[in-house]
């Protein structure tokens, strides 16, 4: 009837959180983006009420610590490669029944910490991968009518109970047939039927937290026991109050079932348990028991259980331990019948400032001591491993870490009578300095000495070491030679570079983070003749070319040795504007790596595209037109300083002095002396105007050898000439096309023609031979036009029409005065 009403609530509740989602228009579901590389979400501590929407790629998504209090069917549809969804520490007390359908690839579900008061076996039924769930702590009072986990076939981790959880009956775990780990919280557990967890095998670890049935039902909890111990099973009991000879019955259950490995955590017991405890396993083969978080009681007077035989008791561990009256506990000499027998005995965290010498020399079978973090000192340490006595011979792992030692030559005059030393751990001490001299066992092939105050390194160092921990120093170089070192763990500490391959001959990992390294190169690591593996992130990198290139290839795995940390991890410090970006993501330009090949191919490039532009400037004329540009502009300025001289000498006098100016080429210069200049100049015996009085005077015309001023430039002269003449000449021929000057002055009376100052009809061409306008250089397009758009003379080959030939020229030159 109850489970029935809370069926009906539950509904009631998905429908009216639906319903409500359904009216409210900004009720839409938040995103979450913070996905990694490997598609793993992780969207915890968020403050999301829903299940936010997250990309259906994702292989892992944790959703822990939000205030989600409902899964409906549509929150994770999609999410077929989901193989890892936590849901732990919400509030989460609906879940809809098909909510986990289109999760086919999902292994992990957590579901821990919740609201959850009913379990339904639907959520799991697609789940047919799953192979570890996660039910602790939500208030449910049992795991339902229906068998929870039929469908999880491969399910191999399994926790469930809670505070609430209040009965087990025989068939909730039907379909669970192995198990690697199986988690039972039942505190307040009232009904079990015997053989409830009886059909799960193989079952390789058990955890049960059952306080109540050890004090109160010790039938119930012995069944409990009775179905989950198994030689091979390893036993782990929570949150026990063992006193008195009553409570430890129930464990006659596990020691029938012949018990090898148990382990006791958040255990508070006396001294009477203690001894009914040993009585209760005598004879059994354990071999292996811990106790974690312990609270004694009583003054260790355990001698009534001496005559119990625990011969196969091979390793005991004891952590966190706490006597309430220690000045009152006796010695352990009384336990020589226990202290015999294990070859490895672990003493964590239990403030012990000394084992005396006495009780050393119990453990004759001693191969591995673990006093860690405990209250020993350089004086203690002497009276713990009976220096001198020759006891301990066996032992070949000695841990002393985080305890009070100061003395580094201490510790190794203490150690080398330990013929068989292996390993050692004294990290988390206080050593400050190292001397240079120590003496060791030949034995010694692994030494942790990090978490130290170290600044130097000595030869203080065993040569035989293979294995050495130096991480978390203040170390900034490394110069021992070590011939037979495999790895080192140099991270933690202040060094700049790699420290010199030479030394570690035989090393095969070398592991240093977090120092302040800038770069290291493939010269560098040659140096490590076998290196294999390297761990160098979470150093100060400059992000060169050469080092970002090399250090992409070890992060793909290229050459012989291979980074094995993560990729994220080797992050830009320099230059500025690659800072704090992954060297794996860094995309370096050329002009960034190959400066002087990007300077000469630049400049080899723009040589040949200048040449290419030269070539195409010249046969376009461009540097032609910028030459004609420049002797123009200064000629026409030293004109104008001309004109102005003459202004202030002559005043209103007109600076016009010719009538023409002729441009020909000295090849023609028979032609113009001897034909133009008679014509044009002198008087004419037959022509009819010499005897009119009012016939027009004779011509001037400017000449180059005759009227160019000596002494001053050429290209003034020209310019001279043609300012002072009315008319330029031009005396066409094969011989003026090929003449240097007469180009000269072919290219300054195409400016002068277009300056603006000249008509168009200034000048007058002369052809004494046949020319076409194609001979005519193509630059000069307007001087082309013109002979397109301008009668020219042609020199008559037939003497006949020559007088036609000078009284036309006679015209031409004299056309303004005739106009006047």
């Amino acid at each position: 009837m109850r489970q029935a009403t809370n069926h009906y609530f539950n509904f009631l509740f998905l429908l009216c959180l639906c319903w409500g989602q359904r009216s409210n228009p900004d009720g839409e579901r938040s995103s979450c983006d913070r996905c990694d590389r490997q598609l793993c979400c992780n969207c915890s501590y968020g403050g999301f009420t829903r299940i936010p929407a997250v990309t259906d790629r994702a292989l892992s998504l944790d959703l822990s610590f939000n205030n989600i209090t409902v899964v409906t069917a549509d929150d994770l549809k999609g999410h077929r490669q989901l193989r890892a969804l936590s849901l732990h520490g919400n509030r989460l007390a609906v879940i809809h029944p098909s909510a986990f359908d289109s999760l086919w690839s999902l292994e992990e579900l957590d579901l821990s910490d919740n609201q959850l008061t009913a379990l339904s076996h639907k959520w799991f039924r697609k789940l047919g991968v799953l192979q570890q769930l996660n039910l602790l702590n939500n208030p449910y009072r049992s795991l339902g009518s229906d068998p929870l986990f039929q469908s999880l076939v491969w399910l191999r981790k399994l926790r469930f109970g809670g505070p609430a959880l209040e009965e087990l009956k025989r068939g909730d775990l039907c379909g669970v047939t192995q198990l690697e780990e199986l988690t039972v919280h039942a505190n307040n557990l009232k009904r079990y039927e015997s053989g409830a967890l009886g059909d799960i095998w193989p079952l390789g670890r058990v955890t049960l937290s059952l306080h109540s049935p050890f004090l109160t039902n010790a039938a119930m909890a012995s069944a409990v026991l009775q179905d989950v111990t198994y030689p091979e099973t390893s036993i782990v009991l929570e949150d026990l109050h063992l006193f008195g000879n009553q409570s430890v019955q129930p464990l006659k259950a596990a020691a029938r079932r012949r018990i090898r490995y148990i382990s006791f955590r958040n255990l508070s017991v006396n001294d009477e348990a203690i001894v009914a405890f040993l009585m209760v396993l005598d004879k059994v083969p354990l071999t292996f028991a811990l106790f974690d978080n312990v609270t004694m009681s009583g003054t260790g007077r355990w001698e009534k259980a001496s005559l119990t035989n625990h011969q196969s008791f091979d390793e005991f561990l004891i952590q966190n331990v706490v006597v309430l009256e220690v000045f009152k506990f006796v010695s352990f000499l009384q336990l020589g019948f226990l202290l015999q027998y294990p070859r490895k005995v672990s003493v964590i965290n239990a403030k012990a400032f000394v084992m005396p010498c006495d009780t050393s020399s119990l453990l004759k079978n001693l191969q591995y001591l673990d006093l860690s973090d405990n209250l020993l000192t350089d004086l203690t340490l002497e009276e713990t491993l009976c220096h001198g006595h020759g006891t301990l011979k066996d032992l070949r792992v000695l841990n002393i870490s985080g305890n009070a030692l100061k003395s580094l030559s201490t510790v190794s005059q203490l150690v080398t009578k330990l013929s068989k030393l292996t390993h050692l751990d004294i990290s988390r001490n206080g050593y400050s300095s190292m001397p240079q001299g120590c003496s060791w066992p030949s034995t010694l092939r692994f030494l942790n000495i990090s978490r130290a105050k170290l600044t130097t390194i000595t030869i203080c160092l065993p040569t035989t070491l293979e294995v050495l921990d130096l991480s978390n120093n203040d170390l900034s170089q490394f110069t021992v030679l070590l011939p037979a070192l495999r790895e080192l763990h140099l991270s933690g500490n202040k060094f700049l570079r790699l420290p010199l391959g030479q030394l570690f001959p035989q090393l095969q990992t070398l592991i240093i983070q977090s120092n302040t390294l800038n770069m290291f190169s493939p010269s560098d690591l040659q140096l490590y003749k076998r290196l294999q593996s390297l761990q160098a992130g979470q150093n100060k990198f400059i992000c060169s070319c050469d080092f970002v290139n090399f250090l992409k290839s070890g992060i793909k795995g290229g050459g012989d040795v291979h980074l094995t940390d993560r990729e994220e991890s080797y992050i830009c410090d320099s230059p500025l504007h690659l800072q704090g970006k992954p060297v794996g993501q860094v995309q370096l330009s050329i002009v960034e790596c190959y400066p002087v090949i990007f300077v000469s191919v630049s400049c080899g490039v723009a040589l040949c595209v200048a040449i290419l532009v030269c070539v195409l400037l010249w046969r376009l004329h461009v540097f032609w037109y910028l030459k004609m540009m420049w002797a123009w502009l200064r000629a026409k300025r030293n004109s104008r300083r001309g004109r102005r001289r003459c202004r202030d000498r002559a005043g209103s006098e007109a600076l016009l002095s010719f009538d023409a100016f002729v441009s020909y080429s000295e090849r023609d210069a028979s032609w113009v002396e001897n034909f133009l200049v008679p014509e044009l100049e002198g008087p004419r015996d037959n022509d009819e105007d010499s005897v009119n009085p009012r016939s027009p005077r004779p011509l001037t015309l400017c000449l180059h050898k005759r009227d160019f001023l000596p002494g001053h430039w050429i290209v003034d002269n020209i310019m001279n000439a043609m300012e002072r003449s009315r008319r330029t000449v031009f005396v066409l021929s094969e011989n003026f096309v090929q003449s240097d000057w007469c180009r000269y002055e072919l290219d300054f009376s195409h400016f002068w023609l277009f300056d603006g100052n000249a008509s168009g009809d200034t000048a007058i061409l002369i052809l004494l031979e046949p020319l076409s306008k194609d001979n005519i250089p193509k630059r000069f397009c307007k001087l082309r036009r013109l002979m397109n758009s301008t009668t020219y003379l042609e020199w008559p080959q037939e003497e006949e029409r020559t007088g036609e030939f000078w009284r036309s020229l006679r015209n031409a030159l004299r056309g303004e005065e005739e106009a006047d």
